[in-house]
């Protein structure tokens, strides 16, 4: 808890133009080489001091070719990339930064199209770096909702030909939760794709994301029927009992989940495979959790500050889709 208090602090003394880039010209300025992204991801990585990650000794390193950093304790090499997202990669880091920079500061993201065409790299580049950086958005310690956190479902992906709906339907079910504030607005949100709604997936969730002692807003669905039982405050409204339609009922998770569709059909043009859809909740979820920043500059230093401490990612690890599972989220 003292090191996320400390974390806190120094992210709020942290200033526009010194910590980070307020325009694309300046991100331009600031990074034109690979030594002035390298030093970046030093001054991130060992903010304080350098550490190293063999013998835990604080001190000043001695300075080798290529980056590399070697403790005056124990004699181990390191370097500011090894056993992060960027470890042994032949993709030049003023590319990593640029995806980083469209990647938080256009207002929804881009696709792997788009950057190719951007950076002018190849699609397979491109899909990889999106797809790492977007594990890297995952913060381990990151807190659980609170207060009062509407819960629901959603069908995500597929097209409708007048085939079956509801809860059975052919297509992806996301659960959703997001923090609701009085008298208006939404907190913070945490999605996860499920292979069902049946009440083990839809508690494992919830007991995930919200924490203890809040007070949950669901639907009349059974599968929420054990939540007091989880240490919740339950508020159920029957919405087929309610003169009111679903989204006036459960306002914040209809919002969501409208805004999750029409950013993978505007951006992504509805291209989001089933096996990937979790990656692609965590973009959105790590965007509109950060949407009041006051700077998208802040947010670009934000993942390149996750990049920085998330291990290396192979690419078998995510060409069909990421272990989610094993991974805490």
């Amino acid at each position: 808890m003292e090191d996320l208090r400390d974390k806190q602090k120094s992210w709020l003394s942290l200033q526009a133009g010194r910590d980070y880039p307020r325009t694309y010209r300046e991100f331009v300025e600031w990074f034109p080489d690979e030594e002035s992204c390298i030093a970046y991801l030093k001054r991130l990585r060992w903010s304080n001091s350098f550490i190293c990650p063999a013998c835990g000794f604080a001190s000043e390193p001695w300075h080798q070719t290529r980056g590399r950093l070697v403790c005056p304790q124990c004699r181990h090499q390191a370097s500011a990339t090894r056993g992060t997202i960027f470890d042994k990669t032949r993709t030049p880091f003023t590319t990593w930064f640029e995806t980083a920079w469209h990647m938080t500061t256009a207002k929804n993201g881009m696709s792997a199209k788009t950057l190719q065409r951007t950076l002018g790299t190849s699609y397979r580049t491109a899909w990889k770096m999106l797809h790492q950086y977007r594990i890297a958005m995952v913060r381990s310690e990151r807190e659980q909702l609170s207060g009062i956190v509407e819960v629901d479902e959603s069908l995500v992906g597929g097209v409708d030909h007048g085939g079956k709906r509801g809860r059975g339907a052919d297509k992806a079910i996301v659960a959703i939760a997001v923090e609701i504030k009085n008298p208006k607005g939404f907190g913070r949100v945490r999605m996860r794709h499920i292979p069902d709604a049946s009440g083990d997936q839809l508690l494992a969730f919830i007991t995930d994301v919200v924490a203890s002692g809040s007070t949950v807003q669901t639907d009349g669905w059974g599968g929420y029927n054990d939540l007091q039982q989880k240490g919740y405050v339950h508020q159920k409204t029957v919405l087929s009992s309610s003169d009111d339609p679903a989204h006036v009922s459960m306002p914040g998770v209809h919002r969501i989940a409208s805004l999750l569709k029409r950013w993978i059909l505007g951006t992504h043009q509805g291209s989001v495979s089933a096996e990937h859809l979790q990656s692609y909740l965590e973009e959105f979820t790590f965007r509109f959790n950060r949407r009041t920043s006051r700077s998208r500059g802040l947010v670009f230093r934000r993942l390149l500050e996750q990049a920085v401490i998330t291990g290396p990612i192979i690419e078998h690890e995510i060409a069909h889709g990421f272990d989610w599972q094993h991974h805490n989220i």
